[in-house]
């Protein structure tokens, strides 16, 4: 009755996690919930007073995407990436994972991951029949894989098509990648694709945020939506910039489009315009400031000599490494910490980790983002009684989090 390529397949962790801790709070348990990676800010209003004034259009709109909103993205990216594209190398999508799994299912050859990697890139390169060479990365390159790293899998078989997943600032890690130039090298040198999955890229920390495609374009399909920056991870809406040199990707993609969600939700479409022609610069700028607080708290207070842990870069994401602790795996060890503690993590297994190794992500999201954007102004400094006041949930659970890793 089922195809063997789906009989192993479990539903995605992300969203398993973010179910079991709803369900848990249902039954009156204080739950802290550090699992599920969403956005804790609103919408802007100008974008949804848009999607109010767009709701009455009910027709299907081109297949890639409508025109309008195409050339808004690529006006955009093109000034931000001090690169030109057009309207045709961007193709709209019901969020960019769609988008992934459309890319995946066409290209043949065989992916790359650094580990960690976000939990659906495997799955859909085992539904997509891809072969996956997986890269394990250390702390001290920021958990990206280096060019010699990723040389030494095209080597042997320089023959086959190859497609690197790369995710700056980083799910899980909350790193941002700082070796560009020279996987762009080994990008050039030989048949190398990458999906530069940018999703993060407007919750970077630091001004000037680079991508792979600021060294490679023409290599480089970027990926990206609504769903981080915007808040608005429910509408649905990502996209994908293919450059004119893989033309024949996304001309694929397009007919994979037609035969499977056909078009994006119009009024979403349209309200979307407004996200690339306004000026949220205030907005992201504020969310940015929070988001680097709120990490750096959790960050400051969790690291110790039972902890392992990187300051964050971008994102809402940490991934800290528990030190003696003795678990066989690191699934074991979370559904231990959610027992005790309440503290809902995922755990390292899940991002291509081995399973013996006692690492875990921690989404630093548990915080009405409304409420903070209200009682806080743009360049604020925001100190840890301010987070106290705003985010008590991350000080509980950062805390309970805390005394759980100095156990014995």
């Amino acid at each position: 009755m089922l195809k063997d390529i789906v009989k192993n397949l479990k539903p995605s962790s992300t969203l398993k996690i973010n179910e079991l801790s709803k369900s848990l709070e249902n039954e009156g348990k204080k739950i802290f919930k550090f699992g599920f990676g969403q956005s804790p800010f609103p919408i802007p209003l100008d974008i949804v007073d848009e999607l109010k004034n767009n709701a009455h259009h009910n027709k299907y709109l081109p297949m890639q995407g409508l025109e309008k909103l195409r050339k808004a993205v690529a006006k955009y990216k093109s000034i931000k990436k001090d690169y030109n594209y057009n309207s045709e190398n961007v193709i709209i999508g019901p969020g960019s994972k769609e988008l992934m799994f459309l890319l995946q299912i066409i290209f043949d050859g065989e992916i790359i991951l650094p580990a960690p990697s976000w939990v659906s890139y495997a799955p859909q390169a085992i539904l997509g029949r891809n072969k996956i060479q997986l890269i394990q990365t250390s702390r001290e390159n920021n958990w990206f894989p280096s060019g010699s790293e990723i040389e030494k899998i095209i080597l042997k078989n320089r023959n086959k098509n190859y497609l690197l997943f790369l995710n700056s600032p980083n799910n899980p890690s909350g790193q941002i990648c700082k070796n560009l130039k020279e996987i762009s090298e080994i990008t050039n040198k030989y048949n190398l694709i990458i999906l530069s999955d940018e999703i993060y890229s407007e919750l970077s920390f630091e001004e000037n945020y680079n991508s792979i495609s600021n060294f490679c374009p023409e290599k480089t399909i970027i990926s990206n939506g609504l769903s981080k920056w915007c808040g608005a991870g429910g509408w649905r809406l990502g996209y994908f910039i293919i450059p004119d040199s893989l033309k024949n990707l996304r001309d694929s993609i397009n007919v994979l489009a037609s035969e499977t969600f056909s078009s994006v939700s119009a009024p979403i479409q349209y309200a979307a315009i407004n996200a690339f022609q306004g000026d949220h610069k205030k907005f992201i700028n504020h969310s940015r400031q929070i988001l680097k607080a709120v990490g750096n708290y959790v960050y400051e207070n969790l690291k110790s000599n039972k902890v392992l842990i990187n300051k964050p870069e971008g994102g809402f994401y940490l991934m800290p490494e528990f030190l003696d602790k003795k678990f066989k795996t690191s699934s074991e060890m979370c559904d231990n910490i959610l027992k005790d503690t309440g503290v809902a993590l995922l755990p390292g297994s899940d991002f291509g980790f081995d399973k013996t190794r006692m690492l875990a992500r921690l989404s630093f999201t548990d915080f009405d983002g409304s409420k903070f954007m209200r009682e806080t102004q743009n360049e604020q400094k925001i100190d840890n009684d301010l987070i106290s006041k705003l985010a008590p949930k991350i000080i509980q659970g950062v805390d309970m989090l805390k005394r759980w890793s100095e156990s014995t």
